[in-house]
């Protein structure tokens, strides 16, 4: 459709695509910011769902990251090969108790700032205002705001 002087109307705002636009730079950021940390935006979402649970499962982790069992063995193993986690119970036949390492601790402790950062960054108050009325909306609705 176009308007009166011939331009085409802006597109109707569609909350799907706004917030998968802003994913998307979310996660650009996000990921630019955790590199000199050797982390990327899915092993930090791993290694913290490892250290807010201590002793899950490969299973549970892969219910979590919403990923499959093998994906999961291949991240851990990265992990592990890395210092940041062990597995307590690692014998064939046993379930697996996952855990984070004090290594693995000081990683994640390092990320919550660079996360703090990209959140300023982002949603903070020299922010877009739209994007920190979404920061305030996320707060709100999860209880931190």
């Amino acid at each position: 459709m176009t308007a009166e002087n011939d331009r085409p109307r802006p597109p109707v705002t569609s909350p799907s695509i706004v917030l998968l636009t802003l994913a998307r730079r979310i996660e650009n950021e996000l990921g630019a910011a955790l590199a000199p940390l050797e982390l990327t935006v899915g092993r930090l979402g791993l290694l913290g769902h490892i250290a807010g649970m201590p002793g899950v499962s490969f299973s549970e982790l892969a219910r979590m990251s919403g990923t499959t069992v093998q994906s999961v063995h291949t991240a851990v193993k990265a992990l592990a090969a890395a210092g940041l986690v062990r597995d307590r119970t690692a014998r064939a036949g046993s379930a697996s108790a996952i855990e984070v390492t004090a290594e693995g601790a000081r990683l994640l402790d390092a990320a919550r700032e660079v996360v703090a950062r990209v959140d300023d960054l982002l949603f903070g108050p020299a922010a877009d205002p739209i994007q920190r009325q979404v920061g305030d909306a996320v707060r709100t609705a999860f209880g931190a705001g």
